[in-house]
C-alpha cells in the first residue's frame, strides 16, 4: 500500500488464535507498514513462537503494564469480549488505538462500529476504540451498501450458512475429528457438525433468537446509521471449514430496476459478482476461502414482495469477516496524515526502553 506518513509499530492481542495468526498474514500480504510487531496472549501461550515477516516473533504473555508500554500506534485485538473489555481501555488510555474484533464495543453508542467500504468516516471520530463488527454482518452490509444508498432497504431477511472456523480452532478441531472418525473430547459444538446442520450458532436469548442473529440485526442498523431498518436473521452453523455463505432477500422503500441493481453490485468495493446460473457459476465457500473480497451471486427478483431482491452472498469469514477488516481500518487511519500523526506520537510517549 502506498501513501502512509511512515511505518508503525503494530501490537496483535490474541495473536495465536485463529483470527490472531490470521492478522499476521494479512499484515505481511497488504502489506502494512509494520516497523514493530507485538505479538500478546494469555499467559498459557505466552513464550509462543511465531513467525512475521520471515522472522521468529515470540510472544508475549499480556498484562496491563506490558500492553500500556509497547510503544504501539495500533493494537489489533481478537481475544474475546472479556479481554477487549479489560485490555482494550488500557491500551487506549496509553495513547493507543485499538481496532477490536469482539463483541464487547460493537453497541456502544461512543464506539464507532467499521466497514471501510460501507462507513469509512465512522472511524475518525474514534475516542481511541473502533469495533469490528460480526463476521457474517460484514460482508453482508458490504453487499447491501450501493443499494441501500440508491434505493433504502425497509426490511432484510437473511439466513446464513457459518463455517466451523468462525467457532474458532476448537470448532475446526470437532469437525476434522468426526470426519475423520476419532472421538470428540470437549467439543464446541452441543451436537455433531460432520454431515450436520446446527440451526444454532451463539447462545438463545429470551426472545428465541440467538446473540449472533441479534447481532446481525443490531449492528446492521448502526452501520448503516438508520434504525429503521428491520431484520430477521436465522444462523446456521454447517460443516464447511472456511467462508461464510448467506440467502439474503431485501425489500426496497421504492421500486427498483433489476439492471440497475446489477450494475450497483458490480461497481460497489470490495465486491466481485459471479452470476451465470445457466452454467452452473455462483459464489461457494470453497472457492471464496483465502480471498478478502465479497462474492454475491444468484440475483433474482423476490416475486413475493413488490420491491424486493433475492442474493447469495460469500466471503471468507477469516479474513474479510475478521483480519482483513481490521487491518483496512487501520489503513484509513494511517492515510490521513493528521491522525496517523497524531497516533505515532501517542504511541511514542507511550513505549519503555525495551526493544524487541
Amino acid at each position: 500500500m502506498s501513501g502512509y506518513v511512515h511505518p508503525v509499530d503494530v501490537a496483535v492481542v490474541g495473536a495465536t488464535g485463529l483470527v490472531g495468526r490470521m492478522m499476521l498474514r494479512v499484515l505481511e500480504e497488504r502489506p502494512f507498514p509494520v516497523r514493530r510487531l507485538l505479538a500478546f496472549a494469555s499467559e498459557r501461550s505466552g513464550g509462543t513462537e511465531l513467525t512475521f515477516q520471515g522472522k521468529k516473533l515470540q510472544v508475549r504473555t499480556l498484562t496491563e503494564a506490558a500492553l500500556a508500554g509497547c510503544g504501539a500506534a495500533v493494537a489489533l485485538f481478537s481475544a474475546g469480549a472479556s479481554v477487549s473489555r479489560t485490555f482494550a481501555p488500557v491500551a487506549a488510555r496509553a495513547g493507543i488505538t485499538v481496532i477490536d474484533n469482539s463483541s464487547a464495543f460493537r453497541m456502544d453508542p461512543d464506539v464507532p462500529l467499521v466497514v471501510p467500504e460501507v462507513n469509512p468516516d465512522e472511524a475518525f471520530r474514534s475516542n481511541g476504540i473502533i469495533a469490528n463488527p460480526n463476521c457474517s454482518t460484514i460482508q453482508m452490509v458490504v453487499a447491501l451498501k450501493r443499494l441501500h444508498d440508491r434505493y433504502r432497504i425497509r426490511r432484510i431477511v437473511v439466513a446464513t450458512y457459518q463455517s466451523v472456523t468462525g467457532a474458532g480452532a476448537r470448532g475446526l478441531r470437532q469437525l476434522e475429528d468426526e470426519v475423520s472418525g476419532k472421538t470428540v473430547s470437549g467439543g464446541k459444538f452441543p451436537h455433531p457438525i460432520a454431515y450436520n446442520c446446527l440451526p444454532q450458532v451463539d447462545d438463545f436469548m429470551e426472545d428465541g433468537f440467538t446473540r449472533e442473529e441479534h447481532k446481525m440485526m443490531d449492528e446492521t442498523k448502526k452501520i448503516f446509521g438508520d434504525d429503521a431498518i428491520r431484520v430477521n436473521a436465522t444462523c446456521v452453523r454447517v460443516p464447511v471449514r472456511g467462508g461464510h455463505s448467506e440467502a439474503v432477500t431485501v425489500e426496497f422503500e421504492e421500486a427498483f430496476d433489476e439492471q440497475e441493481a446489477r450494475r450497483l453490485l458490480k461497481n460497489t468495493p470490495g465486491v466481485v459478482v459471479v452470476d451465470e446460473p445457466k452454467e452452473r457459476r455462483y459464489p461457494m465457500a470453497i472457492d471464496a476461502e483465502g480471498r478478502d473480497e465479497v462474492f454475491v451471486g444468484r440475483i433474482r427478483r423476490d416475486p413475493t414482495v413488490g420491491s424486493g431482491l433475492s442474493l447469495w452472498i460469500v466471503s471468507d469469514n477469516l479474513r474479510k469477516g475478521a483480519a482483513t477488516n481490521a487491518v483496512q481500518i487501520a489503513e484509513l487511519l494511517l492515510k490521513s496524515p493528521s491522525k496517523a500523526q497524531k497516533m505515532v506520537h501517542e504511541g511514542t510517549r507511550s513505549a519503555t526502553k525495551e526493544i524487541l
